[in-house]
Formats: structure tokens, C-alpha cells, sequence
């Protein structure tokens, strides 16, 4: 499975972005997805997840009521909305696909990963 993030780029605090990742092959809709991120000098945190259906998904409070995690199995493609950026969103955000239907917030557990996407709120 190769995945390919894309979306980001500079926004104003307050403002919104939408970053995808487009998943390759015909196992996606059979996986749970997750997206991290990790800023300069710190560790990758999880950010956000969703089970292999779309029926169930999971945030830490930290972007809790601000980011929406969504999937659309037809298009081999996984979402994160995110609202009301706050200057300490800014990073390297990553896609993730974990080859089991439930997700987790353990991003040992993922088995594939994009190459990343830089968001960058500004104060």
C-alpha cells in the first residue's frame, strides 16, 4: 500500500485546511487509517482515526471538536478536515494505514505511511 498526502500548506490561526491521502491498492477499504504529526524537535503524536468503515472514529482532546477524520472506501482515500488552526497545529502532518479494521492512537501499530504534508498556522 503506498499513501500520498496532500493539502497542506500556510494558513492564518483561525482558519481551515483539508488534508487527503490517496491510498493505493484494494485492501484500503479493509484497513483502519490514522493521520499524526510531529513538529520540529518533538516526537509524532496522534492526531486522529478511523476504523475500516467510517462508522467509528477517535481524537485526542488536543484537536478534539476542531478536526474531522472521514474516508471514502470507493475512492481509496482518507480526510482530515481541520478548523480553527491554532499556531501550535503547525507540522509535518502523516497518513497512516493499519492492516486491521479497528484503529489505534499507537503509531507502531501502523503498518504504512505517507511521506508527510507540512501545515503551517501562523499567529
Amino acid at each position: 500500500v503506498q499513501l500520498v498526502e496532500s493539502g497542506g500548506g500556510l494558513v492564518q490561526a483561525g482558519g481551515s485546511l483539508r488534508l487527503s491521502c490517496a491510498a493505493s491498492g484494494r485492501t484500503f477499504s479493509s484497513y483502519a487509517m490514522g493521520w499524526f504529526r510531529q513538529a520540529p524537535g518533538k516526537e509524532r503524536v496522534f492526531v486522529a482515526a478511523i476504523n475500516w468503515s467510517g462508522d467509528s472514529t477517535y481524537y485526542p482532546h488536543s484537536v478534539k471538536g476542531r478536526f474531522t477524520i472521514s474516508r471514502d472506501n470507493a475512492k481509496n482515500t482518507v480526510y482530515l478536515q481541520m478548523n480553527s488552526l491554532k499556531p501550535e497545529d503547525t507540522a509535518v502532518y502523516y497518513c497512516a494505514a493499519r492492516r486491521y479494521p479497528s484503529y489505534s492512537s499507537s503509531d507502531y501499530l501502523y503498518d504504512y505511511w505517507g511521506q508527510g504534508t507540512q501545515v503551517t498556522v501562523s499567529s
